[in-house]
């Protein structure tokens, strides 16, 4: 058959784990403008946090008072109180209320109400240590407590960021590279035999193959399927669960489902990757490519034609 995947020696599996974690390393050092931004907006989220809820003061505080705080969009920051910080679904049902949106909290002051008694009692003594004694905090214990809550936010945040970028972002550059090739994205649909799905010169992101999702669907020149997953690993320890678990079990489903002949699973790859993985994986089935060498894919989807 023409086309057929290259199946990688084991220093080709290392030359290339090597250049992606360096890669990576260089991203991470180089994210400095990346984690001020975060902390920035963190800190004026909870500096305004504090103006309306009196520094976590003595004062008894309105029910305006709290309805202005989600008014303010600071309800992230008001969860960020507690030790440790307490997500939406947890303070929902821990506070016994039907929604935390701030047009129906403002509806229901008595449920507002619960919703900072629960913030009350689970405060971090740590960042807030005045709150207790039902003192007003000095202006050292202030900028300590913000400075604090600033940073575990930011973390959080940037934290996110990096998952939803890192494989966003590959699969963008994916997209956008098989663009420059010539092919043209179309519409999401399910495709359950192979002639469905995306035709001659096209792919689709996202698509239903059988019973699994792939992030990428491209129709090679022969007719043949390739289903690219975009897989980003920050240690080694976790490209089992990206590289193992999930890509190569899903290229063990498609080929027993389509057939050798019919489909080609593939990974795209980024960030940290033990060879013993790679190598393990390959083994399976799955065609492996990376995001730092992207002409790899060119040579292997012209040699379908």
């Amino acid at each position: 058959m023409s086309g057929t995947p290259r199946r990688w020696t084991l220093a080709e599996l290392a030359q290339d784990a090597a250049l992606s974690a360096n890669a990576f390393r260089s991203d991470r050092l180089g994210n400095s403008d990346a984690w001020a931004a975060q902390y920035n907006a963190a800190y004026e989220k909870f500096s305004l946090l504090f103006e309306k809820l009196g520094n976590l003061g003595s004062g008894a505080l309105t029910d305006g008072q709290l309805a202005d705080v989600y008014d303010a969009r600071l309800g992230e920051a008001l969860r960020y109180l507690a030790g440790p910080p307490v997500s939406d679904d947890d303070l929902r049902v821990i506070a016994d209320v039907a929604s935390l949106a701030p047009g129906m909290l403002k509806k229901r002051p008595d449920e507002l109400r619960k919703v900072y008694e629960v913030i009350e009692r689970i405060i971090d003594p740590f960042r807030f240590p005045w709150v207790a004694s039902g003192a007003s905090p000095t202006e050292q214990q202030r900028q300590t407590a913000l400075t604090a809550s600033a940073v575990l936010l930011a973390a959080q945040r940037l934290a996110t960021e990096r998952r939803h970028d890192g494989k966003e972002g590959q699969e963008t550059r994916v997209k956008n590279y098989l663009r420059d090739m010539g092919f043209d994205e179309v519409p999401t649909a399910a495709i359950h035999t192979l002639v469905k799905g995306p035709q001659t010169m096209q792919f689709c992101a996202e698509c239903q193959l059988g019973d699994r999702k792939a992030d990428v669907v491209v129709r090679l020149h022969d007719t043949r399927l390739m289903a690219i997953e975009c897989k980003v690993s920050n240690s080694a320890t976790n490209s089992v669960k990206r590289l193992n678990n999930d890509a190569a079990v899903k290229a063990d489903y498609w080929l027993k489902q389509f057939g050798t002949a019919q489909v080609v699973p593939a990974a795209m790859l980024s960030g940290v990757f033990k060879v013993l993985n790679l190598e393990q994986a390959q083994s399976r089935g799955l065609s492996l490519f990376w995001s730092h060498d992207l002409s790899k894919l060119t040579e292997f989807i012209d040699s379908t034609r």
